[in-house]
């Protein structure tokens, strides 16, 4: 049966409702950032471009970098982003536009997130590289798919016990990313752990300005928190999110971070914009290998 016109929207064009894209403009390695302007700093290497559009935070480029093709798309902030993101990428490998019906033979794509974070452990050092092997998703989005599948029940249960988490907030889910991923992008210059994943950037992740929290130790408890030498190492707003879509939707994804502050000891970078620039090579080339 058709999907629904009201649940697959198309531009008048064809392409997607809101990233703008038809499926012949996508690679099927695709780079995530969260800022638009972030896109052309990682495309800057390319060797060439074939393709751009940008409608709202959604810009793409596909081009060629030492001869692999791919896609470099900024996500915006937030994993509501990523809900569109997503769906609608999976949509342009997965759905035939012109029936609008599934494919028989569905098509898996290579997701890399290229992000900045802070760190929560003291031994997670600011202008070092952090690959999430896992992500804690604290924000709800994912509740309204079914994510059974994708759970890490144990973990997941540890981390409630330890915290004393809310019955008034969204069950945490515990979600692995791409273990072939993770091969390929892991070495002796990454530091490895799970990724906390807020939905906003004041109280989700526990920062006052005016308003008081439901648990202010909060943050203190998940700093604390570990299961089985496990221990959250960073805070951001996106990981959870892709790898909970991807894992649902039958794609490989991985989040690789740019440490440019540490909570635990009051740190930031003095130089963020090379630290960034630096794991944008990395990413590139360990694509290219």
């Amino acid at each position: 049966m058709p999907i629904k016109e009201s649940e697959l929207i198309l531009n008048p064009d064809g392409s997607i409702y809101h990233l703008n894209l038809k499926p012949e403009h996508i690679s099927k390695t695709i780079i995530f950032v969260g800022d638009q302007d972030r896109v052309a700093k990682v495309t800057a290497h390319f060797d060439s471009i074939e393709f751009e559009t940008q409608k709202r935070e959604f810009k793409t480029q596909t081009g060629s970098y030492k001869g692999k093709r791919i896609s470099v798309i900024s996500t915006g902030i937030g994993p509501d982003n990523i809900d569109i993101v997503l769906n609608e990428l999976d949509a342009l490998v997965n759905i035939d536009f012109k029936s609008k019906t599934l494919k028989e033979k569905l098509t898996s794509l290579d997701i890399i997130r290229i992000g900045t974070s802070g760190a929560l452990q003291p031994n997670i050092p600011i202008d070092s590289f952090l690959l999430s092997s896992h992500a804690l998703d604290i924000n709800g989005m994912l509740h309204f798919y079914d994510v059974k599948k994708i759970e890490t029940p144990d973990i997941q249960n540890a981390f409630i016990e330890q915290t004393k988490w809310s019955n008034n907030k969204s069950k945490p889910i515990i979600i692995s990313g791409s273990s072939y991923l993770k091969n390929k992008f892991i070495s002796r210059k990454t530091y490895e752990g799970l990724t906390a994943t807020a939905g906003g950037f004041y109280g989700p992740q526990g920062r006052v300005l005016r308003l008081e929290l439901q648990d202010s130790h909060l943050n203190s408890k998940m700093d604390a928190f570990e299961y089985q030498n496990t221990k959250i190492t960073n805070f951001e707003m996106e990981t959870s999110a892709i790898y909970g879509l991807s894992k649902l939707l039958g794609h490989e994804s991985i989040s690789l971070n740019a440490i440019i502050a540490n909570r635990s000891n009051g740190t930031f970078s003095k130089k963020p914009s090379k630290v960034i620039e630096d794991l944008i090579l990395y990413t590139l080339n360990k694509i290219a290998e």
